[in-house]
């Protein structure tokens, strides 16, 4: 039986959302040749990418 998104232990979801933010940090951190930081990139990813990533999620989850 597959988990689905609504069904995962908040401590998973915190999980899965700080994994995007680690990947973005070191994304942005590559492409200016420095560390941006946590919470530079906590604030950039919450606002360009976290509504799109939990629509996704919700969307893949439905189709399994």
């Amino acid at each position: 039986m597959a988990s689905s998104v609504s069904n995962l232990s908040p401590y998973a979801e915190f999980k899965a959302e700080l994994n995007q933010i680690q990947k973005h940090k070191w994304l942005a951190s590559e492409k200016e040749g420095k560390d941006v930081g946590f919470d530079r990139a906590l604030t950039e990813w919450v606002s360009a990418h976290r509504q799109q990533w939990r629509t996704e999620r919700i969307e893949n989850d439905s189709k399994r």
